[in-house]
C-alpha cells in the first residue's frame, strides 16, 4: 500500500461492514474540512462545490497589494479529493428539500438516500445600492483580483481618496467580518509607504457601528485606535450606510464620504438556496442547529460554518477556525449516532472565541477574546512572516504533507 494512503487505511480498517455515506454541500473552508474529517471516520464522501478550488480567504488580503498570487491562495479540490479519498462533484446546489431529504444540483440532478448530509454552502452578503462600486475582499474570490486592479489604478493615478469599511447585520450580530477590512487597509497603507507616496493619499475607515472591532476586546481596540492616530487615518463611525456610487459612500443622515477607491465588506446574510428551502432558519436565514451541529428536527443532517446560526454570547462571530471545528465535530457526532458507536458528542459552543493574527503589512497583532479574558500583543515584523508561514502550513497540511490540528 502506498505510504500516503496508509494513515487512512489504519483509521478505516475496522469500519462498519456497511460503509455509511455523507453528502457535503459546499467546498469552502468548512466543507473541505468536513470531507476530510468524515473520510477519517470511514464514511463514503461526496463533496459538491461550485468552485474547483478551496480558496484560502484569510490570506487573500495580500492579493490586491501584490504580495501573493491568486494561485497561492488556492488549493485544487481534485488534489484534496485524491489525497483524502472522497468523490468531488463540481456543480451548483439549486434546491434543498429537508422534508423529503433531497438535494438538487444544476447539472447533476437529484441527490438522496445518503446516511448524512452536511450543509456548508457559506453565506450571502447583505446588499446595498451601488455595491458594484465597493467590492469586498470577503465575497467572491475573484474580487481579490478586481481589487488588485483598483490598487494598481489608484497608485498609477498618483494621489486620491481611499475608503475601506465593513457593515453589520442587526438581525444576527455574529454575521460580521471586519478583520480583513482592517488588514487590507493596513497592507495598502504599508505598500504606499514603501513606494514613498503615502502622503499623497487620504485614507478613511468607515463603519455603521460606533466602535468597529469592539468584539476583539478593549486592549485590541485601544491598540487599533493608536495605530490609526499614528498613521494619520481618518474615520467615519456610527453612521448607517445607505449606498455607494462611483465617487464614494452615502449615509443615512445625508452625509457623504468622497472616495476614489472604495472597499466594503458587507455583513453576512443567509444563502439564497438555504433561504428558499424548508430548513429551520433564524431571522437572517442561517440554519438552526444544536450544539452538536445537528439541524433542528432533521435526523442525520448537519450545518456548519457560515451557513449555520450560532448560539452563544453577544460577542460571538463566525470565523474560519470555528467552521473547521464544527466540521470535525459533525463528523465525530455523525459517526457516533449513525454508526451506533459509543462516545460523547462534541459541541461547538465551548470553542466560541475571537482569535486572529491581524496582519498590517510590516507586522501583526495577536488577538484573543472569549468573554472572560482578552489578549492582545503586537508582533512587529515577525508577525507578518508568521502569518505567511501559517499560509504554507495550511496548504501543506491540507494536502497531507504536514500533520495539522483542525481549527489552527
Amino acid at each position: 500500500m502506498p505510504l500516503r494512503h496508509a494513515y487512512y487505511h489504519d483509521k478505516q480498517h475496522n469500519a462498519v461492514k456497511n460503509i455509511k455515506s455523507v453528502l457535503i454541500l459546499g467546498g469552502g473552508i468548512a466543507g473541505a474540512e468536513a470531507a476530510i474529517a468524515f473520510r477519517k471516520k470511514g464514511f463514503s464522501v461526496e463533496l459538491v462545490s461550485d468552485r474547483d478550488h478551496l480558496f484560502i480567504f484569510p490570506i487573500s488580503i495580500w492579493i490586491p497589494v501584490g504580495t501573493l498570487k491568486y494561485s497561492d491562495a488556492s488549493i485544487p479540490l481534485k488534489k484534496l479529493a485524491r489525497r483524502h479519498g472522497f468523490t468531488l462533484t463540481i456543480d451548483r446546489v439549486t434546491a434543498i428539500d429537508a422534508e423529503s431529504r433531497r438535494v438538487w444540483l444544476e447539472k447533476g440532478g437529484e441527490r438522496s438516500g445518503t446516511d448524512a448530509v452536511v450543509v456548508a454552502l457559506g453565506a450571502a452578503k447583505i446588499q446595498y445600492p451601488g455595491m458594484e462600486h465597493a467590492r469586498s475582499i470577503c465575497a467572491s474570490p475573484q474580487n481579490s483580483l478586481y481589487l488588485k486592479e483598483r490598487v494598481d489604478a489608484i497608485i498609477a493615478k498618483g494621489s486620491g481618496k481611499i475608503a475601506f469599511g465593513f457593515g453589520g447585520n442587526p438581525k444576527d450580530k455574529s454575521a460580521v467580518r471586519g478583520g480583513p477590512a482592517f488588514e487590507l487597509f493596513f497592507n495598502l497603507h504599508h505598500k504606499l509607504k514603501k513606494l514613498g507616496i503615502r502622503d499623497r493619499y487620504e485614507m478613511t475607515f468607515f463603519a455603521p457601528m460606533p466602535q468597529p472591532g469592539a468584539r476583539m476586546g478593549r486592549k485590541a481596540l485601544e491598540a487599533m485606535d493608536g495605530m490609526f492616530r499614528d498613521n494619520g487615518f481618518k474615520t467615519r463611525y456610527g453612521k448607517k450606510i445607505t449606498g455607494f456610487d462611483e465617487g464614494g459612500v452615502m449615509f443615512e443622515d445625508g452625509s457623504r464620504l468622497e472616495s476614489d477607491f472604495t472597499m466594503f465588506i458587507s455583513a453576512l446574510d443567509g444563502h439564497r438556496v438555504i433561504k428558499e428551502s424548508n430548513l429551520p432558519l433564524n431571522p437572517s436565514g442561517f440554519i438552526m442547529i444544536d450544539d452538536y451541529c445537528r439541524i433542528d428536527g432533521i435526523e442525520g443532517w448537519y450545518a456548519i460554518g457560515d451557513s449555520a446560526a450560532l448560539e452563544g454570547p453577544d460577542w460571538k462571530a463566525k470565523q474560519g477556525h470555528l467552521a473547521e471545528t464544527m466540521a470535525v465535530n459533525a463528523a465525530h457526532n455523525a459517526s457516533i449516532v449513525i454508526q451506533g458507536r459509543e462516545g460523547a458528542l462534541k459541541g461547538y459552543r465551548e470553542h466560541l472565541n475571537i482569535l486572529c493574527v491581524m496582519d498590517i503589512g510590516n507586522g501583526a497583532g495577536f488577538v484573543y477574546a472569549d468573554g472572560i479574558k482578552e489578549i492582545f500583543f503586537p508582533m512587529p515584523l515577525f508577525g507578518h512572516w508568521l502569518k505567511h508561514g501559517w499560509a504554507h502550513y495550511y496548504r501543506f497540511s491540507k494536502l497531507g504533507r504536514l500533520l495539522r490540528t483542525s481549527g489552527v
